[in-house]
């Protein structure tokens, strides 16, 4: 009887386990998700966080260098779209940076080129530098974030922005005491850069850039000798909600 029975019982038995392990593992955590940058792009999500920047002039200004703080506000517009290696999703983004600041050479005096009816000639004139200080916005960021891995999304952009310094920038030279020539304290900032972001965890990453940004009043002033290029590199933290 008992021999006819074995087979049935541990029929039930094995069954019995069976289904209790598939219980456990029903009631377990799911596992966390391996591709955090692949997940938070997929809901199209809001970005933000603090930066750090700093760079070089390039040229006749690279004994100029550049300091700035602030934070970022962005929005990934779309889902995915083109081809390639060139498929991405859009994203708008801004930037407020109260602290804004650029080195330069100390004043000095400088051979200065000049006109005067029809002639021309040279002339030592003081010349205007040391440290400029003000606040940059860039309320305009244009960002492709290219298809993600599982955890880096490299991105291109084009930006234009805006900084006000205390005293006209660039240093130029000086036409009255205590007044520099034809700058302006108004300048303005179309840049190009290329970065990425890097995952550290879901919706968490630290964000690399390098941006190539021209700083020109726009003849505002008299004059506009402007920053023909800085090379400026950014790291910042990212949120993502």
């Amino acid at each position: 009887m008992l021999k006819k029975l074995f087979p049935s019982l541990a029929l039930l038995t094995f069954s019995v386990f069976s289904l209790s392990a598939i219980a456990q593992s029903a009631q377990k955590p799911a596992p966390a998700n391996d591709s955090p940058a692949s997940a938070v792009f997929a809901t199209r999500p809001w970005e933000f966080g603090p930066f750090f920047q700093g760079g070089v002039g390039v040229g006749d200004r690279s004994d100029f260098s550049f300091t700035s703080a602030g934070v970022r506000l962005g929005k990934v517009m779309t889902d995915q779209h083109l081809s390639g290696f060139l498929r991405g999703q859009f994203e708008y983004a801004a930037e407020v940076m109260p602290y804004w600041q650029s080195f330069t050479p100390a004043p000095h005096n400088q051979l200065t080129k000049y006109e005067y009816q029809g002639q021309t000639g040279y002339v030592l004139l003081p010349y205007d530098g040391g440290t400029f200080s003000g606040v940059s916005i860039t309320p305009i960021i244009l960002r492709w974030n290219l298809k993600p891995g599982k955890r880096i999304v490299p991105f291109a952009q084009g930006a234009g922005g805006l900084i006000w310094t205390n005293h006209k920038y660039p240093p130029d030279i000086i036409v009255q005491p205590g007044q520099p020539g034809g700058t302006s304290v108004w300048n303005f900032t179309p840049q190009f850069g290329v970065g990425f972001h890097y995952f550290v965890k879901p919706k968490r990453s630290i964000n690399f850039e390098a941006n190539a940004i021209h700083i020109s009043s726009a003849s505002l002033g008299d004059r506009n000798p402007g920053i023909n290029a800085s090379v400026q590199f950014q790291i910042g933290y990212a949120w993502w909600k």
